[in-house]
């Protein structure tokens, strides 16, 4: 396997995680949001200030094309990446997807102290991320190839749960 896509909602995991499991796997890791950060020279926050939740939507997708053909990487997708169907399909066709999938309530506790998040700056945190949760969840479970729980535990121990898992899951490609 020589690209492996973290997707799931904000709070997933995916940067903590994906960090792990790159050492683990001797992969290269790369953050699809500080990516975009790192060339725009702002945060993501000011891009959807500036352009809208559109304007970023199309600097993600090309973000999303250009990292998603780098060999021995591991790439942690930004939740609202996978709406957009050819995102969906360019993943799918470039390595395994991996859903870290995730409850409201984890999001609520890793996120509490977070204040960059665009689609968070809402009156009632808990509220949003259940319509989140409602429009994007089938979404993340349709596109991924393989759903690991995310759970309460360090990230270097779901790095080492998401590991096993994707060995399991090639282990079963490989005899079928």
């Amino acid at each position: 396997m020589t690209r492996i896509f973290l997707i799931g909602p904000m709070g997933s995991g995916k940067t903590t995680v994906g960090r792990h499991l790159a050492r683990r796997l001797g992969m290269d890791f790369v953050d699809l949001d500080h990516e975009i950060q790192a060339r725009c020279g702002v945060e993501v926050a000011v891009i959807f200030d500036i352009e809208g939740e559109q304007g970023f939507r199309k600097r993600e997708s090309e973000m999303l094309d250009e990292l998603s053909q780098r060999d021995n990487l591991i790439l942690a997708t930004g939740g609202g990446s996978i709406l957009d169907p050819l995102n969906r399909q360019r993943l799918s066709e470039r390595g395994l997807v991996v859903y870290l999938k995730t409850s409201v309530n984890q999001q609520l506790r890793r996120l509490e102290r977070d204040k960059q998040r665009p689609l968070l700056q809402a009156p009632d945190r808990r509220q949003k991320l259940i319509e989140l949760a409602k429009a994007r969840n089938p979404v993340y479970e349709d596109a991924a190839e393989l759903v690991v729980a995310s759970a309460n535990i360090p990230p270097p121990a779901m790095a080492e749960r998401v590991e096993q898992a994707i060995c399991k899951h090639l282990e079963r490609e490989r005899i079928e």
